[in-house]
């Protein structure tokens, strides 16, 4: 039962550092841009696909990886450039309906390229095993995805905290025309910061690609959870998507793991089965409805 609960403790753990991978992104251009974009899933899942396809091209999981982030990165820039740019002045209803429209239109552009059957996209050879930690066994490559993970979001934290592009980001986003009139291209940053978040989401698709099936719609499942850990987190903050993407990925694999076995104790062994699953699957919206309650913009909102 220890090992169970360990195991289920680290698939928490790497499911919700590629969970911050998508709400970092997401955070920082709801919460700095001021930008409701539903079409971030799609973007994950785009660069999913583009590493299943770097990969085959080229037989080196990491050429894949690096070719989604910068593919994805590209295209995400783009879309700021010619899409939302346009909608930063509108109203959030219109924000919604015209990204909405993007995620339609990035899953038939998928279904073109690539068709609707899923795609394979498999970790490396050398990753493909489990490692003995002092008697406990654990896959390789979902160790790999947590130090991933690790890096990116300590890397994330600095570069928005301690550098001066990141000042820029917190500039423009705490008072645009003033950091303007400083002589910062604010529209410049803002594409960049965009092309980052998308770039992370690649990163996330890539990574998860080989644990979960690589196609059509498989981000909009995931957006859901990285706007419930943003809410959590508070909005704009690269610290609180981190935190809240940690409490949803542990919550929701712990949940879904011991609950069922919880309920065998008292209820008979179909029944537990199928109120199991149900349950943990509300339990991390019970979880953000909490912390709503207790700290209404969340656990550690953005200072302006």
């Amino acid at each position: 039962m220890n090992q169970l609960i360990l195991e289920q403790a680290l698939n928490g753990l790497q499911f919700g550092l590629m969970l911050f991978l998508l709400a970092a992104g997401l955070t920082l251009v709801f919460g700095i841009m001021d930008m409701i974009n539903l079409a971030h899933g799609s973007l994950y899942m785009v660069g999913a696909y583009l590493a299943a396809a770097a990969v085959a091209a080229s037989g080196s999981f990491v050429v894949g990886v690096l070719a989604a982030v910068v593919g994805t990165a590209a295209i995400g820039a783009l879309l700021e450039l010619t899409v939302l740019r346009k909608l930063y002045t509108r109203d959030h209803l219109s924000q919604v309906l015209a990204t909405f429209a993007l995620i339609l239109i990035a899953n038939e552009a998928v279904r073109i390229v690539w068709g609707d059957q899923p795609v394979m996209l498999n970790p490396p050879e050398v990753l493909s095993g489990p490692v003995d930690i002092g008697g406990f066994s654990y896959p390789a490559f979902r160790l790999l995805i947590i130090a991933v993970g690790i890096l990116v979001a300590l890397g994330l934290y600095l570069a928005v905290t301690r550098t001066r592009v990141g000042m820029w980001v917190r500039a423009g986003a705490s008072n645009r025309e003033m950091t303007e009139a400083l002589g910062i291209n604010v529209k410049r940053l803002f594409t960049m910061v965009f092309a980052v978040g998308a770039g992370l989401c690649a990163l996330a698709g890539a990574m998860l690609g080989p644990l979960l099936a690589v196609q059509v719609g498989m981000g909009e499942s995931i957006l859901i959870l990285a706007f419930v850990v943003i809410v959590i987190g508070g909005i704009g903050s690269i610290r609180g998507a981190l935190v809240g993407s940690l409490l949803v990925g542990v919550v929701d694999t712990l949940g879904r793991a011991l609950l069922p076995w919880l309920l065998r104790s008292f209820l008979p062994g179909e029944v537990a089965a199928h109120l199991g699953p149900a349950l943990a699957a509300i339990l991390i919206y019970l979880l953000m409805a909490a912390i709503l309650f207790w700290r209404p913009a969340g656990l550690f909102p953005a200072r302006g």
